[in-house]
């Protein structure tokens, strides 16, 4: 077997998942989707920093590391950044991660 680009591109997805502060961060922004709820401050950079009380530039740190990896997108909403899941970075790391055999009996 050779390896690819996909096993590059998934080898930094983990990378990034695999500090347990992104991991949780991560967690936080799939759970709240794609925020906008009015029962959560939503998946601002503020909010997310205030809830595991870090400061903003290690929050900032560790989604560029997120964004980067392609596990999540950034967008800026006047002077918020809001965060959400790259759903189809997702569904390729699914593929990645499902043995042949199972992919095959879909």
């Amino acid at each position: 077997m050779k390896i690819t680009a996909d096993h590059h591109a998934l080898s930094k997805l983990l990378r990034a998942l695999a500090n347990p502060n992104r991991l949780a961060i991560f967690e936080r922004i799939h759970d709240d989707g794609l925020c906008c709820r009015t029962d959560r401050k939503g998946n601002t950079v503020c909010a997310i920093a205030q809830d595991f009380q870090l400061a903003l530039s290690t929050v900032s740190h560790h989604l560029k590391e997120l964004r980067s990896a392609g596990l999540i997108t950034c967008e800026r909403r006047g002077q918020q950044v809001v965060c959400a899941i790259n759903y189809d970075t997702l569904s390729q790391v699914l593929v990645l991660l499902t043995p042949k055999r199972q992919q095959r009996r879909k």
